[in-house]
């Protein structure tokens, strides 16, 4: 398998499942501005959507959408536990808490990456950031992680999009639960190890 990737993107969530599940994989960095890929390909040729991730299967299928790869992955690999078991309640309760991040704050992050969206359109961003994290704190008050006392790929999601808080310069710390949940997801040696490749921490 490939992961097409962007450092930090939605994207990194995917290469943290990989490494948590202990896939044999390769990774391609994607230049999100000029859509090519680091091997001077067209991007859009791969997905015409234009953004990540993508994952190449090893039959050349690509498969796109963070919520969908994850649960892919995590399908192909049912001992290590990154996702219930499918037609499981426990299952419906985490395609649930997928939806919810990728609705509800992947989706929200996105007029305050531009400076061209009116003032306005960023602070209703961000007290829409402010009203989901009220749903997502109590949670993290009670359990380790979002699904219970497992990692999951809920998490590699919610950690994904929460870390794009300091890049926009938003406030975490009237939530000390989900400041502490962070820290230990980012403590998890798959997480190191996805972040260090790209970049985003130092070796």
């Amino acid at each position: 398998m490939k992961l097409y990737f962007s450092p930090g993107a939605c994207s990194l969530s995917a290469h943290i499942v990989l490494r948590e599940a202990g896939f044999d994989f390769d990774t391609e960095k994607v230049n999100l501005a000029d859509k090519k890929t680091a091997s001077g390909g067209d991007y859009r040729a791969i997905n015409p959507k234009g953004y990540v991730p993508a994952l190449q299967l090893d039959d050349g299928q690509i498969l796109t959408e963070a919520a969908v790869v994850l649960q892919y992955l995590a399908d192909r690999k049912p001992e290590t536990g990154l996702a219930p078991a499918a037609g499981t309640m426990e299952r419906y309760r985490l395609m649930e808490m997928l939806n919810f991040i990728s609705s509800e704050f992947h989706k929200t992050f996105g007029p305050l990456f531009h400076s061209s969206s009116p003032q306005e359109t960023k602070q209703g961003a961000r007290d829409t950031l402010t009203n989901r994290l009220k749903i997502v704190e109590p949670i993290l008050q009670k359990q380790e992680f979002l699904m219970g006392s497992r990692f999951t790929v809920a998490d590699a999601y919610l950690f994904t999009v929460l870390s794009w808080t300091r890049l926009v310069k938003f406030d975490l710390g009237p939530w000390p639960a989900v400041q502490a949940y962070l820290g230990r997801v980012a403590e998890r040696p798959a997480v190191q190890a996805a972040m260090r490749e790209e970049g985003l921490i130092k070796s």
